[in-house]
């Protein structure tokens, strides 16, 4: 009977197996081999095993690189900018169509829109409505008797650019999960405050926020991800340019890798970007865990209250 019980308590571990073994393969394998890469000086002229052996080389090296430094601050200040932005518009845009509103269904479907457009398109038309003549933006301006404005020539302009780009595709992304987040909320709660005399305002500060927050921690976590790695929209508004006011970390990489042909280098870029993200994700889910707990015992507490 023991026996039994052990057999089948594995029975689901035994299904599960060979999936996890190529999902762990298909996953380790390229991260295994990345690592191994950075430690290489190695160009796409060589095989892999005949690159020569640097150890730390390429680390030490990115450490005193003066550009490398100055692309992971550009990368830092984009992604934090356009996560924090895209947050605040996104959860106040939840928060104001948390209603019944005639047409709400319509407005939703604009809303979300551009998160639809590939990248490499979002790029194109906002390149073409920066363009310094017969762009949208300049056009107003002239006839609003005002200079136009160098939006992607100058380096004080440029990064801005790039960040309202990415502000106006992603924020239906972090519109539509706290939308959900929002319709998901126990409406008894809100109820009860609302008969208790709380203000609009106090109920969104002390209920709805706090209630809110695990899964805003999530989207901030996803969103900061993608921030970090980001390529498209930049490599066709600016190029990195001008100068390096916005080449971020993700488009060194891949200038380092197919312009520079420095394989080993652009690995070590990469490792650094992933232990990045990893430390970020730990401390975000950390964080999380703790919200969890905290909007568990609200919301045990407000049904405790009913």
């Amino acid at each position: 009977m023991m026996q039994a019980a052990n057999v089948n308590r594995l029975t689901p571990y035994l299904f599960l197996a060979p999936a996890t073994l190529i999902l762990g393969a298909a996953l380790l394998y390229p991260i295994g081999y990345m690592i191994y890469a950075s430690f290489l000086n190695w160009n796409p002229s060589q095989r892999i095993g005949e690159a020569d052996w640097v150890g730390l080389g390429n680390y030490v090296k990115l450490l005193s690189d003066a550009q490398f430094h100055e692309s992971v601050a550009v990368t830092i200040t984009f992604a934090g900018v356009v996560v924090a932005a895209e947050m605040v518009l996104g959860v106040g845009l939840a928060l104001l169509l948390d209603r019944n509103i005639r047409g709400l269904s319509i407005l939703k479907t604009l809303f979300i829109l551009p998160m639809m457009i590939a990248p490499i398109v979002v790029g194109l038309m906002w390149r073409y409505m920066y363009h310094p003549t017969v762009g949208v933006f300049n056009r107003a301006l002239v006839s609003l008797g005002f200079e136009p404005a160098p939006w992607l020539s100058e380096s004080r302009w440029a990064l801005t650019s790039v960040i309202i780009a990415d502000i106006w595709q992603w924020t239906p992304f972090i519109f539509i999960l706290s939308l959900a987040a929002l319709q998901s909320l126990p409406r008894s709660t809100l109820e009860a405050a609302r008969i208790d005399g709380a203000t609009g305002w106090q109920q969104v500060l002390y209920i709805k926020l706090p209630l809110m927050l695990p899964v805003l921690v999530v989207a901030t976590l996803l969103r900061l991800i993608d921030a970090f790695k980001v390529l498209e929209v930049i490599l066709v508004l600016t190029n990195g340019g001008p100068g390096l006011s916005t080449e971020i970390l993700s488009l060194r990489i891949s200038r380092t890798a197919s312009e520079f042909r420095e394989l080993g280098l652009a690995a070590a870029m990469s490792n650094l970007l992933l232990v990045l993200l990893l430390g970020l994700t730990l401390g975000m889910f950390t964080y999380n865990k703790m919200i969890e707990g905290r909007a568990a015992r609200l919301r045990s507490a407000a049904l405790k209250g009913e």
